[in-house]
């Protein structure tokens, strides 16, 4: 990507100046307990609105969804990215698409390389002809889509605190997220970091993922305790200068969670989508793969984005992913 390349979406300039490696400080994480929703859902309202619209994420504990489960999922991610390229590659993404399988394939705007990885996108109503076999994954589809639908209802209980304080209706998110609809784009993602106990020194010098915030409403990151490398930089701190990058430590039973830039957009940019990276491991640190799973609710296709105040022009769902699938995926040939 050329420096001095334009964008149509104002979020995609900004992040161009975002590449390079910043400092390191400490910050704390806000964590909020989702137990007892119902009965506590003004309370918990109140703290989210307080985490996204200071630093854009935090961590939900007692979420609901089961551990055996995401466990499951780790599992099932990791048979996947073990299954030979010629396999993998039956179940491809395509140019202008974000659902298959990539290798190294995302370029992201801030950094003009590669990342250190390969993913696999489920877009529920768009997998025709890409779900692996039986016979290659026993088991995969049921449990993948038992995590996809689990992380679905998780989003929407968040968002619907956040419809609330932004004098929505309460399923307005909800609505705008339908997942018996054919326009449903909302994604679970697994991805595998390469391992890196054989690289060479140069290796280590760029990004396992280059900083980027994400294009969704919100982000619902699972993550492996002992596979670290996640950073966040708060959005308020993204505005100039140089960057101060904070390590989220995977922590068992929580999931760490962003605003994405369809719901900044939402809020009038009340609500702060994150900047995050994951950054190369140490020489001391642990060096094997390492694998997230990410769940992006991303309004339907035909779902319209108004900024509240009209400072920003509506756009479909379905516009603003597809512009910032260009910029990411433009090396994807087919």
């Amino acid at each position: 990507m050329s420096a001095t390349q334009e964008y149509a979406l104002k979020e995609l300039n900004k992040e161009k100046g975002f590449g390079g490696l910043g400092t390191t400080k400490a910050r704390r994480v806000p964590q909020i307990d989702m137990s007892d929703f119902k009965a506590r859902k003004a309370e918990i309202a109140e703290q989210l609105w307080d985490a996204s619209t200071d630093t854009g994420f935090f961590q939900l504990v007692h979420h609901g969804i089961p551990q055996e489960l995401i466990d499951e999922g780790f599992e099932m991610a990791a048979r996947f990215f073990d299954l030979p390229m010629e396999v993998k590659a039956r179940y491809p993404m395509t140019k202008g698409t974000n659902w298959g399988w990539e290798y190294k394939a995302q370029v992201r705007p801030s950094t003009g390389t590669a990342d250190n990885k390969e993913s696999y996108q489920i877009t529920v109503p768009r997998m025709q002809g890409l779900w692996p076999s039986g016979e290659e994954l026993p088991g995969f589809k049921a449990t993948m889509l038992a995590l996809e639908r689990a992380n679905w209802a998780l989003g929407m209980k968040v968002l619907s605190c956040f419809a609330m304080k932004l004098g929505f209706p309460e399923d307005f998110f909800t609505e705008a997220h339908d997942p018996t609809s054919p326009e449903y784009q909302s994604t679970l993602r697994m991805i595998h970091y390469m391992a890196m106990q054989d690289a060479k020194p140069e290796d280590f010098a760029g990004w396992r993922a280059g900083a980027h915030t994400d294009y969704c409403c919100l982000t619902l990151l699972h993550q492996r305790p002992g596979q670290g490398g996640l950073q966040l930089c708060p959005g308020k701190e993204a505005e100039g200068g140089e960057l101060a990058w904070t390590d989220v430590e995977p922590l068992p039973g929580v999931i760490t969670c962003n605003i994405g830039d369809m719901l900044m957009r939402w809020s009038d940019d009340q609500l702060r989508s994150t900047l995050h990276r994951v950054r190369m491991p140490r020489a001391d640190e642990y060096l094997g793969p390492r694998y997230s799973l990410p769940f992006f609710c991303q309004a339907n296709r035909d779902a319209v984005i108004r900024s509240p105040s009209g400072r920003d022009e509506p756009i479909t769902a379905k516009d603003f992913l597809n512009q910032r699938i260009a910029a990411n995926f433009a090396k994807i040939g087919k």
